[in-house]
């Protein structure tokens, strides 16, 4: 029996959110995301455990969100691209893709991991990774906003 149609995402937001200041800086992707775009823009935020590989072929556009851990992306967000990377190799290249880390320290191991992971996929960074480190800080729910609209402004206007 046919399950009828798939629902496009617009904005797929998989994001490691284990304290609340980590989901703070979620709740901003998706705050920014939908101060810039209509009622219909559909921006899906599914725990990093439930997203299947349709979920990402589906979605126009991916914001990646993770803390930094023993120098590395969180463990949540690698076993995302575990699940992921193989079923999606071929379907999602140019994939607009925006990432930030949370780093207790510098945040490059997160950063130049994921990074990796993105070229060996293909896909599309639509700015650069933003990687804030030290204490948490409000600046970082503002960029994070910031993050939020300009991905979800290019996908509304199909720049990318």
């Amino acid at each position: 029996m046919d399950a009828g149609p798939t629902v496009m995402t617009d904005l797929l937001v998989v994001c490691n959110t284990p304290s609340e200041n980590l989901l703070n800086l979620k709740n901003a992707v998706i705050r920014g995301a939908q101060s810039v775009t209509d009622s219909s823009f559909r921006i899906d935020y599914p725990d990093p455990l439930q997203v299947v590989p349709q979920d990402v072929i589906d979605a126009k556009g991916i914001v990646i969100g993770t803390s930094e851990n023993f120098g590395y992306m969180s463990g949540l967000i690698k076993d995302f691209f575990e699940r992921i990377y193989y079923p999606c190799l071929e379907l999602t290249q140019a994939k607009p893709v925006s990432v930030y880390v949370k780093g207790g320290l510098d945040g490059e191991g997160a950063r130049t991991s994921i990074e990796r992971i993105l070229n060996g996929l293909r896909w599309k960074p639509v700015q650069p990774t933003l990687v804030m480190t030290g204490q948490y800080k409000s600046e970082f729910a503002e960029q994070c906003e910031a993050l939020g609209a300009q991905i979800a402004a290019g996908l509304e206007l199909e720049i990318y």
